[in-house]
């Protein structure tokens, strides 16, 4: 049954009991990750108080087309109407811009899908240092602003490439972010999350069409059985996204020019196992 669609004076009451242990669930993992790394629960408070904020502000405009009162936003959110004010003063937070993904990471997309770059197996081939067709010559199709062999040390450091004798590069094809790289990783832990939840959420709520959002969950496991997923999935997902990045690379190139090429797009895979009991003692499951 498609949900129905709350309007701004309803979503006051009481939500459903099936949400709100959806979002428990959804919590768990994530503030396991915010103790780790610091983040206290009086600057998630903050964070909270200012996103509610922004999304009654940006999302629940008037019939009008004008933007909500502070009065009205806090009737929607209950955030007091003096840390509206305040959070006005300071200005809203900075959008997700895909350009700032690292340069790396934008290398090794360009890398793995250029025409130049692969073999007739559209695996990436090894590059030269320099020369036509060579590293430095991909690095600075990227970004005119910072040195190719900055970025190739960069790159050697996080394990994405390595330099053999005759100094050519080869990369390493598992590697989208370079693994010892925290901010391209913390910022790509922004983008999936982001992106995920907001295809769930956009679903949930009856929105048509519906965006992709499927997976594949099975219990009574071995820990063998599940290290042969793993492995399975990895590869399976490396040859999926290896297509899709071809593909937009060839119609990114054809779009450019278009008065309409305003469009972004992500498309991902995971993978987790646990003990089936991460969630059978969940609160709130009853």
């Amino acid at each position: 049954m498609k949900p129905s669609n709350h309007s701004s004076e309803t979503l006051n009451t009481a939500p459903p009991k099936a949400m709100t242990i959806a979002v428990r669930r959804v919590l768990r993992p994530l503030v396991r990750g915010f103790i780790r790394f610091g983040l206290t629960w009086p600057l998630l408070a903050d964070i909270l108080k200012r996103t509610y904020v922004d999304i009654a502000n940006e999302d629940f405009k008037t019939e009008t087309g004008k933007p909500p009162t502070d009065s009205r936003i806090s009737l929607l959110t209950r955030v007091h109407r003096k840390d509206i004010r305040r959070f006005r003063l300071e200005g809203a937070p900075a959008s997700l811009n895909l350009a700032d993904s690292s340069v790396g990471a934008q290398i090794i997309a360009r890398w793995q899908a250029g025409e130049a770059y692969i073999d007739a197996d559209n695996r990436p081939k090894p590059l030269p240092r320099t020369g036509g067709e060579g590293f430095d010559q991909l690095a600075r199709s990227i970004s005119k602003d910072t040195h190719p062999r900055a970025i190739l040390d960069e790159l050697v450091r996080g394990g994405a490439v390595r330099i053999d004798d005759e100094n050519n590069v080869h990369l390493n094809t598992s590697a989208f972010v370079p693994a010892a790289d925290f901010e391209a990783l913390a910022w790509y832990y922004g983008l999936h999350l982001h992106d995920h939840i907001a295809a769930s959420t956009h679903n949930i709520s009856g929105n048509t069409p519906a965006f992709l959002d499927r997976s594949v969950h099975y219990s009574g496991l071995t820990p063998g059985s599940v290290a042969k997923l793993d492995t399975l999935s990895k590869e399976l997902t490396m040859e999926m996204l290896l297509a899709v990045n071809a593909k937009a690379q060839e119609l990114e190139a054809r779009d450019k020019d278009h008065v309409d090429a305003n469009q972004r797009m992500t498309f991902g895979a995971y993978f987790y196992s646990s003990a089936d009991e991460d969630i059978k003692e969940e609160p709130g499951n009853d």
